[in-house]
């Protein structure tokens, strides 16, 4: 009797269920809900350009008509029978692509999927260094560039609390705001992997913060446990397995190593024998995670002013996204997800500001002691003109003066005298002088 379940099940045939579509800068995915695994053989046509999506013994149970094509590049899809029980979907292209296609299997959102990725080979190309930026009015000092990552998106919802909040969501809006207040002051600038709800594979995420020649690479995530019970926020710094193990993986990389060490310190291990080579990444890989382990305690410091922390310490692990040889990278968890109480509290815009500020008041508190060479805050701190004097803060969107002097325990009519100000208007961007407290 087993026997016959088998045939029947393949004569069944599998049905796409639903579909949805994820657009990306340099790529976007498209995702076919499927009763189960299916075969399938995916390819690109020229003249016009076009995606064939050929599904075997599956029929159609999904509407194409209904997605929203915008900020993609296709123009318009396709679908008919083939070969009696098969099933070809054609993606009708507005340039050409170069595809990819795997499956994955069900996780708390979703059942069966099929994702075929549509890469654009072009904008994947236009990652090229970006130039320092320099802070108005700071002597030709570059800014401290941090890339703030939020975690998950797109087809990856993260974590998923009692409530249904999903992590991907509330990391996504913490990261901005945490972003938005790095930009806020003088000497800093933010760089975000996402700003939109879509999926960015692991190491594209620290190749992104090469590309900015990041300073620091923050990936903020909120965790998740099996049971309610456990709350409270962490930071990750990678682990010295995790070094060695990516040690290796670049050293057995020859095509990495010209652009391997390209964050602000500038290391190229072109040329080098293996030898040198992995002496050269061993070096930078511990001075990286001394400093990540550095940063991350002085986030701790203040997280610990507004949230339960789930350890005192700064945990190390071999996280993808902390792998990074010469750029220190920290991994924030806001909390548990998991936990209904700090579900809720992740999903309150206000609870999210304020680790957000403790986020960069640790940060801040890092490379105020110990800031990178040429930077305006090594400039400041040279001469004199760091935190014991005069700070500055740029004013950002919903800010008020009243605001602004709460935040810094100071008044109103101190900041405009301090300032020069006829009334207490501020305009977003403007610069202001902070005096010390």
């Amino acid at each position: 009797m087993l026997t016959l379940l088998f045939p029947m099940a393949a004569m069944a045939g599998v049905n796409v269920e639903g579909v949805r579509i994820w657009p990306a800068p340099d790529h976007t995915r498209l995702v076919l809900d499927v009763a189960d695994k299916v075969d399938h053989k995916v390819f690109a046509l020229s003249g016009p350009s076009r995606l064939v999506i050929d599904l075997e013994n599956t029929t159609l149970k999904a509407d194409f008509d209904k997605l929203d094509l915008s900020g993609s590049p296709v123009k318009r899809i396709r679908s008919a029978p083939r070969n009696g029980n098969d099933l070809r979907v054609v993606l009708d292209l507005k340039s050409d692509i170069k595809p990819r296609s795997f499956q994955l299997e069900p996780n708390q959102q979703y059942g069966h999927r099929l994702v075929v990725d549509l890469i654009d080979e072009g904008g994947l190309k236009a990652r090229k260094p970006s130039e320092p930026t320099v802070t108005e009015n700071a002597n030709g000092k570059r800014d401290i560039i941090v890339v703030v990552d939020a975690g998950h998106g797109g087809e990856d919802p993260g974590a998923i609390g009692p409530r249904g909040t999903r992590e991907k969501d509330v990391v996504l809006r913490m990261s901005k705001t945490l972003a938005e207040l790095i930009d806020a002051k003088p000497g800093y600038t933010a760089k975000l992997t996402r700003t939109g709800d879509y999926y960015i594979d692991l190491r594209s995420r620290t190749l992104l913060a090469r590309k900015h020649n990041a300073d620091l690479f923050v990936s903020v995530h909120a965790d998740a446990f099996r049971t309610p019970q456990p709350r409270g926020a962490s930071v990750f710094a990678l682990s010295q397995r995790g070094a060695t193990s990516e040690t290796a993986r670049w050293l057995a990389k020859t095509e990495n190593r010209s652009d391997l060490i390209g964050g602000a310190g500038g290391v190229s291990l072109d040329g080098r024998d293996d030898m040198l080579a992995g002496v050269l990444l061993d070096l930078s890989m511990t001075a990286s995670i001394n400093s990540s382990l550095g940063v991350g305690d002085s986030i701790l410091g203040r997280l610990g002013s507004v949230a339960k922390l789930h350890k005192k310490g700064v945990e190390q692990a071999a996280f993808a996204v902390l792998k990074s040889p010469d750029i220190p990278s920290v991994l924030v968890e806001a909390g548990f997800i998991s936990n209904p109480k700090e579900e809720q509290n992740l999903s309150s815009a206000w609870y999210r500001e304020k680790l957000s500020q403790a986020v960069f008041r640790g940060i801040d508190d890092y490379f105020q002691k110990t800031p990178p060479p040429g930077t305006l805050l090594a400039w400041q701190k040279q001469n004199g003109r760091g935190d014991g004097s005069v700070s500055q803060y740029r004013i950002r969107r919903g800010d008020t003066l009243s605001g602004v002097a709460r935040e810094n325990q100071t008044t109103v009519s101190e900041l405009m005298q301090y300032n020069g100000l006829n009334d207490d208007r501020v305009m977003v961007g403007q610069t202001i002088r902070i005096p010390a407290s």
